[in-house]
């Protein structure tokens, strides 16, 4: 019951920033065309310095030697929730399959696995380390693929396919991922004056409460146009996303049976709501912007009761060490 508690509780806490955002935005505490350029910072600034500080902070090679496996981990993690993603859009109306097979594949990554861990573990533990690690090249797949999901690519004003960003590939969070590890590897961080390391400490503590006043907020401008709610296509994307995902993951891991490091992050990943960026890439490759806006926010709230739901099952399996 304790552990049901303490996941319960970290899942409200991130959602209720996010009810915070909306709340800013609606009262106009914020104006809207703020909310691009608080994006460009959680994106640019204070996430890639939450990633910097913890691996310097956080990250043993020598303890941990099994850490080069977590990308290893991450691509046969997203290979099976891709066959899963184009299997279960078929349940979707046609119109809507592009929007329910992305939603369902690219998952929020960073955010909800983090809060869950250190609610669990603390904002030292080493699972926090090794979630970045894992993740390192989710947002390049996110930027470099998504477009993939969408047969009719939307042409520019001079009638030719909009050219890969390699901007957003060469990310900054990819930067300050293998820089540190780099530094890390190398026994350079005894050279690294402490003041950097808490200078992008500091600067990453606003990542979790910015990016969710940022959904909130982004939230409430989307869901003004007041468009048309897709009920049953949200309940079947619920049933998909928070519930048959992390249940099939469950029973890769119990068939396979990792390291608990391993299990613990997978699973995570499994079980948490879609990537907020969803709808501006589907709104850029033309495709229905107001549905993805529709799934997120339904699987949000119901990741309230679903993931301290299913990470209680999870620990059945694979107590906590």
């Amino acid at each position: 019951m304790d552990i049901l508690l303490i996941v319960f509780q970290s899942v409200v806490a991130l959602l209720g920033i996010g009810v915070l955002g909306f709340w800013i935005i609606k009262r106009g505490i914020i104006p809207e065309n703020i909310i691009g350029f608080l994006v460009r910072l959680a994106i640019e600034i204070a996430l890639p310095s939450v990633v910097f500080s913890n691996i310097i902070l956080n990250f043993a090679p020598k303890e941990n030697p099994d850490w080069w496996q977590l990308p290893i981990w991450w691509v046969l993690f997203s290979v099976v929730a891709l066959a899963l993603s184009l299997i279960t859009m078929f349940i979707s109306q046609k119109e809507t399959r592009s929007e329910f097979a992305i939603s369902a594949f690219f998952q929020n990554g960073i955010f909800f696995p983090l809060i869950v861990i250190t609610g669990l573990f603390g904002g030292g533990a080493p699972y926090v380390v090794q979630l970045f690690i894992f993740i390192i090249f989710h947002p390049v797949v996110f930027f470099g693929t998504s477009h993939l999901f969408f047969r009719k690519k939307k042409e520019d004003s001079e009638g030719e396919k909009r050219k890969l960003n390699l901007k957003r590939i060469i990310n900054p969070v990819l930067v300050a991922t293998l820089l540190a590890v780099g530094i890390k590897l190398t026994g350079a961080d005894v050279f690294l004056p402490e003041f950097i390391v808490t200078m992008f400490k500091i600067l990453g503590g606003m990542t979790l409460p910015l990016i969710m006043i940022i959904l909130g907020g982004s939230l409430y401008i989307d869901f003004q146009k007041k468009g048309k709610i897709y009920y049953w296509e949200i309940l079947k994307f619920v049933l998909v996303k928070n519930i048959l995902f992390p249940l099939v993951f469950l029973g890769i891991l119990i068939l396979v049976r990792p390291a608990y490091n391993f299990a613990l992050i997978v699973f995570l990943e499994s079980a948490v709501p879609p990537i907020t960026g969803v709808p501006i890439v589907t709104e850029r490759e033309g495709g229905n912007s107001s549905i993805t806006n529709q799934f997120i926010l339904a699987s949000f709230v119901f990741s309230i009761i679903t993931i301290p739901g299913v990470f209680t099952l999870f620990t059945r399996f694979f107590p906590i060490p």
